[in-house]
Protein backbone atom coordinates (compact mmCIF):
# COMPACT_ATOMS: atom_id res chain seq x y z
CA UNK A 1 0.00 0.00 0.00
CA UNK A 2 1.43 3.07 -1.12
CA UNK A 3 1.45 6.36 1.02
CA UNK A 4 -0.65 8.90 -0.12
CA UNK A 5 1.91 12.06 -0.34
CA UNK A 6 0.31 14.58 1.40
CA UNK A 7 2.19 16.49 4.07
CA UNK A 8 0.57 20.05 4.93
CA UNK A 9 2.42 21.87 7.41
CA UNK A 10 0.33 24.49 8.85
CA UNK A 11 2.63 26.03 11.31
CA UNK A 12 6.39 25.68 10.99
CA UNK A 13 8.38 24.59 14.03
CA UNK A 14 11.31 23.07 15.06
CA UNK A 15 11.08 19.76 16.99
CA UNK A 16 13.50 20.65 19.90
CA UNK A 17 11.55 23.57 20.71
CA UNK A 18 7.88 21.22 21.87
CA UNK A 19 7.88 19.74 25.15
CA UNK A 20 4.97 18.08 24.07
CA UNK A 21 3.88 16.42 20.96
CA UNK A 22 0.15 14.65 20.65
CA UNK A 23 0.11 12.26 17.61
CA UNK A 24 -3.17 11.75 16.59
CA UNK A 25 -4.00 8.67 14.33
CA UNK A 26 -6.81 6.56 13.10
CA UNK A 27 -6.97 3.86 15.46
CA UNK A 28 -7.22 0.71 13.24
CA UNK A 29 -5.11 1.89 10.62
CA UNK A 30 -1.68 0.32 10.84
CA UNK A 31 0.07 3.22 8.53
CA UNK A 32 -0.78 5.81 11.13
CA UNK A 33 1.03 3.60 13.43
CA UNK A 34 4.31 3.67 10.91
CA UNK A 35 4.43 6.98 11.03
CA UNK A 36 3.84 7.66 14.58
CA UNK A 37 6.59 5.13 15.34
CA UNK A 38 8.95 7.21 12.29
CA UNK A 39 8.02 10.40 14.03
CA UNK A 40 8.96 9.11 17.60
CA UNK A 41 12.42 7.93 16.79
CA UNK A 42 13.14 11.19 15.14
CA UNK A 43 11.22 13.30 18.26
CA UNK A 44 12.97 10.89 21.00
CA UNK A 45 10.99 11.32 23.65
CA UNK A 46 11.89 11.19 27.40
CA UNK A 47 8.55 9.39 27.82
CA UNK A 48 5.60 8.21 25.90
CA UNK A 49 1.48 8.48 27.44
CA UNK A 50 -0.87 6.61 25.66
CA UNK A 51 -4.49 7.25 25.55
CA UNK A 52 -4.88 3.24 25.50
CA UNK A 53 -3.26 2.35 28.63
CA UNK A 54 -4.35 2.13 31.95
CA UNK A 55 -1.49 3.13 34.64
CA UNK A 56 -1.30 -0.06 36.37
CA UNK A 57 -0.82 -1.39 32.05
CA UNK A 58 1.80 0.74 31.90
CA UNK A 59 3.77 -0.40 35.00
CA UNK A 60 3.40 -4.51 33.32
CA UNK A 61 4.88 -2.68 29.89
CA UNK A 62 7.52 -0.25 31.64
CA UNK A 63 9.28 -3.71 33.67
CA UNK A 64 8.92 -6.06 30.33
CA UNK A 65 10.70 -6.71 27.21
CA UNK A 66 9.07 -4.29 24.29
CA UNK A 67 8.38 -7.09 22.04
CA UNK A 68 5.03 -9.40 20.17
CA UNK A 69 4.12 -10.98 23.59
CA UNK A 70 3.84 -7.39 25.16
CA UNK A 71 0.42 -7.88 23.85
CA UNK A 72 -0.69 -10.83 25.96
CA UNK A 73 1.23 -9.63 29.28
CA UNK A 74 -0.78 -6.29 29.12
CA UNK A 75 -4.39 -8.19 28.36
CA UNK A 76 -4.38 -6.01 25.40
CA UNK A 77 -6.77 -8.28 23.61
CA UNK A 78 -9.72 -7.35 26.00
CA UNK A 79 -9.20 -4.17 25.88
CA UNK A 80 -11.12 -3.36 22.14
CA UNK A 81 -8.24 -2.10 20.71
CA UNK A 82 -7.05 -2.64 17.34
CA UNK A 83 -4.63 -5.74 16.73
CA UNK A 84 -2.01 -5.08 18.80
CA UNK A 85 0.73 -5.90 15.77
CA UNK A 86 -0.51 -2.59 14.60
CA UNK A 87 0.76 -0.64 17.99
CA UNK A 88 4.35 -2.90 18.22
CA UNK A 89 6.03 -0.48 15.90
CA UNK A 90 4.94 2.20 18.52
CA UNK A 91 5.97 0.35 21.52
CA UNK A 92 9.52 -0.89 20.62
CA UNK A 93 10.33 2.95 18.68
CA UNK A 94 11.59 4.00 21.75
CA UNK A 95 12.87 2.86 25.17
CA UNK A 96 11.69 5.87 27.33
CA UNK A 97 9.04 5.01 30.06
CA UNK A 98 5.54 4.61 29.38
CA UNK A 99 2.40 6.16 30.83
CA UNK A 100 -1.25 5.39 30.89
CA UNK A 101 -3.98 7.89 30.60
CA UNK A 102 -7.04 5.78 29.92
CA UNK A 103 -10.01 6.57 32.03
CA UNK A 104 -11.22 3.98 34.32
CA UNK A 105 -15.01 3.22 33.00
CA UNK A 106 -16.69 3.90 36.03
CA UNK A 107 -15.22 7.26 36.19
CA UNK A 108 -16.56 8.13 32.35
CA UNK A 109 -20.20 6.78 34.17
CA UNK A 110 -19.98 9.63 36.33
CA UNK A 111 -19.18 12.15 34.69
CA UNK A 112 -21.96 11.14 32.24
CA UNK A 113 -24.44 10.62 34.83
CA UNK A 114 -22.98 14.59 36.51
CA UNK A 115 -20.14 16.39 34.30
CA UNK A 116 -16.23 16.22 33.65
CA UNK A 117 -15.41 18.54 36.73
CA UNK A 118 -16.71 17.13 39.48
CA UNK A 119 -15.38 14.01 38.02
CA UNK A 120 -11.99 15.29 37.18
CA UNK A 121 -11.19 16.42 41.01
CA UNK A 122 -10.09 19.99 42.68
CA UNK A 123 -8.11 21.27 39.20
CA UNK A 124 -10.80 21.31 37.22
CA UNK A 125 -10.87 25.18 37.26
CA UNK A 126 -7.40 24.94 36.34
CA UNK A 127 -8.03 22.56 33.42
CA UNK A 128 -10.74 24.85 32.25
CA UNK A 129 -13.25 22.45 32.90
CA UNK A 130 -15.77 24.84 34.53
CA UNK A 131 -16.23 26.65 31.34
CA UNK A 132 -19.22 25.62 29.32
CA UNK A 133 -18.62 22.98 26.34
CA UNK A 134 -18.69 24.24 22.79
CA UNK A 135 -22.16 23.81 21.49
CA UNK A 136 -21.20 22.21 18.68
CA UNK A 137 -19.76 19.22 20.46
CA UNK A 138 -23.25 17.74 20.72
CA UNK A 139 -23.25 17.57 17.08
CA UNK A 140 -20.09 15.81 16.78
CA UNK A 141 -21.14 13.52 19.30
CA UNK A 142 -23.80 12.64 17.46
CA UNK A 143 -22.11 12.48 14.51
CA UNK A 144 -19.54 9.99 15.92
CA UNK A 145 -22.05 7.62 17.11
CA UNK A 146 -24.24 7.51 13.69
CA UNK A 147 -27.04 9.30 15.03
CA UNK A 148 -27.67 6.77 16.74
CA UNK A 149 -28.12 8.28 20.41
CA UNK A 150 -31.02 9.57 22.13
CA UNK A 151 -30.87 13.35 22.58
CA UNK A 152 -30.74 13.28 25.90
CA UNK A 153 -27.65 11.33 26.31
CA UNK A 154 -25.72 13.58 24.05
CA UNK A 155 -24.67 16.32 26.62
CA UNK A 156 -23.35 13.18 28.70
CA UNK A 157 -21.14 11.68 26.02
CA UNK A 158 -19.54 15.91 25.70
CA UNK A 159 -18.54 15.00 29.43
CA UNK A 160 -17.12 11.85 28.97
CA UNK A 161 -15.12 13.66 26.16
CA UNK A 162 -14.64 16.53 27.96
CA UNK A 163 -12.61 14.29 30.95
CA UNK A 164 -10.75 12.34 28.60
CA UNK A 165 -9.16 15.26 27.18
CA UNK A 166 -8.39 16.79 30.43
CA UNK A 167 -7.18 13.48 31.59
CA UNK A 168 -4.92 12.81 29.02
CA UNK A 169 -4.00 16.22 29.41
CA UNK A 170 -3.13 15.65 33.04
CA UNK A 171 -0.98 12.65 32.43
CA UNK A 172 1.17 14.25 29.80
CA UNK A 173 2.05 17.08 31.80
CA UNK A 174 2.87 14.42 35.17
CA UNK A 175 4.99 12.63 32.94
CA UNK A 176 6.66 16.08 31.28
CA UNK A 177 7.29 17.08 34.95
CA UNK A 178 8.75 14.01 35.93
CA UNK A 179 11.20 13.01 33.09
CA UNK A 180 11.85 16.49 31.67
CA UNK A 181 10.43 16.13 27.95
CA UNK A 182 9.99 16.15 25.03
CA UNK A 183 6.87 13.77 25.54
CA UNK A 184 4.74 12.38 23.01
CA UNK A 185 0.84 11.64 23.64
CA UNK A 186 -0.48 8.64 21.70
CA UNK A 187 -4.47 9.15 20.75
CA UNK A 188 -7.35 9.46 18.40
CA UNK A 189 -7.19 12.60 15.87
CA UNK A 190 -9.78 14.23 17.83
CA UNK A 191 -8.15 14.39 21.10
CA UNK A 192 -5.23 16.01 19.32
CA UNK A 193 -6.98 19.01 17.71
CA UNK A 194 -5.29 22.45 19.04
CA UNK A 195 -8.83 23.87 19.81
CA UNK A 196 -10.85 21.69 22.17
CA UNK A 197 -8.32 18.75 22.39
CA UNK A 198 -5.67 17.41 24.95
CA UNK A 199 -3.50 20.43 23.45
CA UNK A 200 -5.90 22.95 24.65
CA UNK A 201 -6.44 21.69 28.33
CA UNK A 202 -2.42 21.88 28.71
CA UNK A 203 -2.62 25.76 27.38
CA UNK A 204 -5.61 25.75 30.41
CA UNK A 205 -2.90 24.51 32.79
CA UNK A 206 -0.06 25.36 31.44
CA UNK A 207 0.34 27.74 29.01
CA UNK A 208 4.23 27.89 29.47
CA UNK A 209 4.84 24.70 27.93
CA UNK A 210 4.93 24.17 24.11
CA UNK A 211 2.60 21.90 22.69
CA UNK A 212 2.74 20.30 18.90
CA UNK A 213 0.00 18.60 17.30
CA UNK A 214 0.33 16.40 14.55
CA UNK A 215 -2.99 14.76 12.70
CA UNK A 216 -2.54 11.69 11.10
CA UNK A 217 -5.73 11.44 9.07
CA UNK A 218 -6.93 9.69 6.11
CA UNK A 219 -9.22 12.31 4.12
CA UNK A 220 -8.87 15.95 3.56
CA UNK A 221 -9.99 17.32 7.33
CA UNK A 222 -11.38 20.84 8.44
CA UNK A 223 -9.88 19.83 11.93
CA UNK A 224 -7.45 22.00 13.19
CA UNK A 225 -3.66 20.51 13.93
CA UNK A 226 -0.51 22.34 13.98
CA UNK A 227 0.60 19.83 11.08
CA UNK A 228 -1.65 17.26 9.03
CA UNK A 229 -0.19 13.91 7.80
CA UNK A 230 -2.99 11.97 5.08
CA UNK A 231 -2.42 8.63 4.29
CA UNK A 232 -4.60 6.27 2.60
CA UNK A 233 -7.79 4.77 4.15
CA UNK A 234 -7.86 2.10 6.16
CA UNK A 235 -10.18 -0.93 5.39
CA UNK A 236 -13.37 -1.44 7.03
CA UNK A 237 -16.45 -2.16 7.59
CA UNK A 238 -18.78 0.89 7.66
CA UNK A 239 -18.49 1.71 11.39
CA UNK A 240 -22.51 2.59 11.58
CA UNK A 241 -22.97 -0.83 11.20
CA UNK A 242 -22.63 -1.46 14.76
CA UNK A 243 -25.18 0.76 15.50
CA UNK A 244 -28.01 -0.32 12.93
Amino acid sequence: MKWLASLIFLCAAPVAAQNVFVLGETHDNPLHHAEQANLIAEIAPTALIFEMLSPEQAKVLNASERDAALGDLIGWQESGWPDFAMYLPVFTASDAPVYGASVPRDDLMAAIGTDAASVFGDDAEQFGLLEPAPKDMRQEQADAHCGALPDEMLDGMVEAQRLRDASFARTTLQALDETGGPVVLISGSGHARIDRGVPAYIANARPDVEVYSIGIVELETVLPFDEIITTEAAEREDPCNAFR
